[in-house]
């Protein structure tokens, strides 16, 4: 899964997207792409069209980080991709790290969160840990085969179900594994995911091919609980410095109803007058 490829391809999506009249160029009618030429680009990059070209085959060399934000420029390209487009790049990706276990003192953390579903997940979303709540609230770790939660996302046949807006969950999930890829391009694993998941699930093919990429660590989650009914969340991930990549994933209840509801489906007692 080598970042040069991935990056004629990122470009390709990205100028698509971006209408002439959206920059201040004319949109003929007799225009064969969608979106910007190549030669537009270059225009709005102030860079020569031989050389935008190269820059999509993956032969320009190692271009400026002038070049690149200029190119993203003109491409409208927000933060996430513009920190994407650097790693793509990027002629030497770092090296992939070696898996270490989850600490026990983290372990002990989550185990601590009895009112408050926590998981902790590597780069790559597999789950490493979890805490009882989250086996109540999030899935089955313990007896089920997707402790990843991109297979759990595309190839649980009950995940459009459970997952109110699991069309924007697996969409993030997706991005994340696109921009671990541009992170590290040689990682066998990730290649052999994507590649499985490509293959099994349509849906994740569509998102893949999108090249579509985030770095948001919270948002809402909203769960349809088969006993509680529906529970409304703040995800939060938070990155471990330190720990290669790990990332502690908590689910905070949004409102009265879903502390109410979680704490029966944790089987606790539960008063919103105790909040106050």
């Amino acid at each position: 899964m080598s970042a040069r490829p991935q990056l004629g391809q990122f470009l390709q999506t990205r100028r698509a997207r971006v209408r002439p009249e959206d920059v201040g160029l004319r949109s003929g009618r007799e225009r064969r792409v969608s979106g910007l030429r190549r030669e537009e680009v270059a225009l709005l990059a102030n860079v020569s069209v031989d050389y935008y070209i190269r820059l999509e085959q993956g032969r320009a060399g190692n271009p400026s980080t002038t070049v690149l934000t200029a190119v993203a420029d003109a491409l409208r390209l927000d933060q996430a991709e513009r920190d994407h487009l650097r790693r793509l790049a990027c002629s030497a990706p770092p090296a992939v790290p070696p898996k270490t276990a989850v600490r026990p003192q983290l372990k002990a953390m989550i185990d601590a969160m009895h009112d408050l579903p926590a998981i902790v997940v590597d780069r790559l979303s597999n789950v490493l840990t979890w805490n009882s709540a989250a086996l109540e609230v999030v899935a089955d770790f313990e007896g089920s085969a997707h402790r990843n939660l991109a297979r759990l996302y595309f190839l649980d046949p009950g995940a459009r179900e459970y997952y109110a807006d699991w069309e924007t969950v697996a969409e993030d999930a997706v991005a994340l594994l696109r921009k671990a890829s541009a992170e590290y391009a040689d990682d066998t694993e990730l290649a052999a995911l994507v590649d499985e998941l490509r293959t099994a699930s349509p849906e994740f093919e569509r998102f893949w091919t999108s090249q579509d990429v985030q770095s948001r660590s919270h948002c809402p989650k909203i769960l349809n609980h088969p006993v509680a009914g529906q529970l409304t969340f703040s995800l939060e991930s938070l990155q471990l410095p330190g720990d290669d990549g790990q990332f502690v994933i908590t689910y905070t209840p949004s409102d009265d109803t879903t502390k109410a509801r979680l704490a029966t489906v944790l089987d606790r007692d539960y008063s919103p007058l105790r909040e106050s």
